[in-house]
């Protein structure tokens, strides 16, 4: 039997890059997926590719920084499928910049999505959640997409970027410790340097401040990986069926780095 087999899964951001691989293998390993994304049209492709595939899904058009947005899409879940079981809150924002060059408004906008909404997508998926295990003592997973930016990599998009995602490894590490009597297990995924739609932006602006080419840029990535190599999307998406499965029933409060060896802890 496959190893999501009945179990609702909400993936944020999954219009495109890792919350796309990630709402797809979800879906290949027998889970009911709701794929959420700011862009209708993209949360519909994701949906409708993982339908083509005979399982279930619907796409939500959702702003994951608004929490009356974030309330509506998990409702909808809900309505739909009847509970959720798993939430990967991937939805996230930067831009390339360095320190001086960061304005207010960067920083209100990424700290909107990826730490404000992180955490009022698991306050809601998290009240689902209690009220299930009080009904049949099955809880939930809660996945945070993080980054090694918040583990102090030098090599981040930006500051205001690294901060928000620091705030979702500490918000991680308190949760877990406050929603582990309602079986409710809470877990960050910290990416490195992924190929992307929005790493591959930041990388044309990342190389033409250096006067080089993106694949010159991309090169040099790579060269100071230990493995050699960037992650592709599916890789990240791996560790989060992992973290979503019985194999993973006793691990909670934990950042999990996948970067190919860059960052050591």
């Amino acid at each position: 039997m496959p190893v999501l087999q009945d179990k609702v899964v909400l993936v944020t951001g999954a219009g495109a890059g890792i919350g796309r691989a990630t709402a797809l293998a979800m879906a290949e390993t027998g889970a009911t997926v709701a794929a959420a994304d700011i862009d209708a049209a993209a949360a519909q492709r994701t949906a409708d590719q993982i339908a083509s595939n005979t399982r279930r899904a619907l796409a939500i058009e959702a702003d994951c920084g608004s929490v009356a947005s974030i309330d509506a899409m998990v409702g909808r879940t809900i309505a739909e499928f009847g509970r959720l079981d798993v939430i990967v809150n991937n939805a996230g924002v930067t831009r390339y910049a360095q320190i001086m060059d960061l304005t207010e408004a960067d920083w209100d906008r990424i700290h909107r999505v990826n730490a404000k909404g992180v955490f009022f997508c698991l306050q809601r998926a998290a009240r689902e959640m209690i009220r299930q295990n009080q009904v049949d003592g099955r809880g939930g997973r809660i996945i945070n997409i993080a980054s090694i930016a918040g583990r102090g990599y030098a090599g981040t998009s930006n500051a205001a970027y690294a901060a928000s995602k620091g705030a979702v490894i500490a918000l991680t590490k308190t949760a877990a410790q406050q929603l582990g009597r309602h079986n409710i297990n809470v877990n960050a995924i910290c990416p490195g340097v992924t190929r992307t739609e929005l790493g591959e932006r930041n990388a044309v602006a990342r190389a033409a401040e250096r006067g080089i080419t993106v694949a010159e840029l991309q090169a040099q990535q790579e060269a100071g990986i230990p493995l050699g190599r960037a992650n592709a999307p599916e890789d990240i998406a791996a560790m989060a069926v992992f973290l979503a499965s019985p194999a993973a029933r006793n691990i909670t409060g934990q950042a999990y780095n996948v970067d190919g060896g860059l960052v050591a802890s």
